[in-house]
C-alpha cells in the first residue's frame, strides 16, 4: 500500500494546434509568469507519495532546463519519440522501473490538476490493485458529424451519452503492465492514451478504473483554452471582497 510512485510527463510534442507565440512548443508557453510544463510538474509534486517526476522531452530540447530549474524530485530525459506511446515507452525504459512499480502518466498540457483529484486516483488504484485514470462523465448531447458541406459539417446522428466518459490524466498503472501493453499495441492507431493500450492488451478483469476527475484538469489544446486558464488564474489571484 505504500509503494513509491513515479510520474512520467511526455513532453516531446510541438503542440501546433495551440498557436504558441515565438515558435516554442506549447508546453513552454507562459501561463501567469511560468511555463505551462513547470505548472504541470508542480501539480504532481503536490502529492508527497510521488517520489520522482520524470519529464520526457525531444532530443536537443533547449528549453526544458530553464523551465524546470530548481524543482525538487524532478528529472528530464531526451528520450521523446514521434508519438505519445513511443515517448511513454521510452520514458519507462529510461526509468528502469521494476514491473510492480506504480507509474502515473500525466499530460504536459494539463497544468490545472487539483491535488484532491490526484489523490483520488492514487487511493483508488492502490486500494483495488488495478490501474485507472481520471475521467469525467459526458454531460452534453453528443453529435456525430457526417460529410462536410459547403457551409460546414452537418449532423449525421445523435449518440447516446449514457456510460460515456471523457478521459483525462494522470493514468496510473503498474510499470510492467503498461510496458507490456504498449509493446503489444505498438503502431496501433487505436492507442491514443495509456488506458487504451491496456484495454486492448489486457484481460477484461484488468480493465482500468474510471475515477472522477475535474474540469480544472481540462487539457489546453486550442488558443482559447490558454485564455480560459489565464482568466482562471486571474480570478484566483484577485483579492476577495470583505
Amino acid at each position: 500500500m505504500n509503494e513509491p510512485l513515479i510520474a512520467l510527463v511526455p513532453a516531446a510534442g510541438v503542440g501546433a494546434r495551440a498557436g504558441s507565440p515565438g515558435g516554442r512548443p506549447k508546453q513552454y508557453r507562459d501561463l501567469g509568469g511560468e511555463p505551462m510544463l513547470r505548472r504541470t510538474v508542480r501539480a504532481l509534486l503536490a502529492d508527497s507519495r510521488i517520489v520522482q517526476v520524470r519529464v520526457a522531452v525531444a532530443s536537443g530540447d533547449p528549453w526544458v532546463a530553464e523551465a524546470l530549474a530548481g524543482l525538487p524530485r524532478t528529472v528530464w530525459c531526451p528520450c521523446g519519440g514521434p508519438t505519445r506511446a513511443e515517448t511513454v515507452r521510452a520514458a519507462l525504459m529510461d526509468a528502469g522501473l521494476p514491473d510492480d512499480a506504480w507509474t502515473l502518466v500525466h499530460d504536459a498540457a494539463r497544468p490545472g490538476l487539483p491535488a484532491d483529484a490526484l489523490g483520488r486516483l492514487i487511493d483508488a488504484c492502490r486500494s483495488r490493485d488495478r490501474g485507472g485514470l481520471l475521467a469525467l462523465p459526458v454531460a452534453d448531447t453528443v453529435k456525430q458529424a457526417g460529410d462536410a458541406a459547403d457551409d460546414g459539417a452537418r449532423v449525421a446522428r445523435t449518440l447516446p451519452r449514457e456510460g460515456l466518459w471523457l478521459a483525462q490524466t494522470p493514468q496510473m498503472f503498474r510499470a510492467g503492465e503498461l510496458r507490456a501493453a504498449l509493446d503489444a499495441c505498438a503502431g496501433d492507431p487505436r492507442v491514443t492514451d495509456e488506458a487504451s493500450a491496456v484495454e486492448l492488451a489486457c484481460a477484461p478483469d484488468r480493465a482500468p478504473l474510471l475515477v472522477r476527475g475535474a474540469r480544472a484538469n481540462d487539457k489546453l489544446t486550442w488558443p482559447e483554452d490558454f485564455d480560459w486558464f489565464e482568466d482562471r488564474l486571474a480570478v484566483r489571484r484577485a483579492p476577495r471582497a470583505r
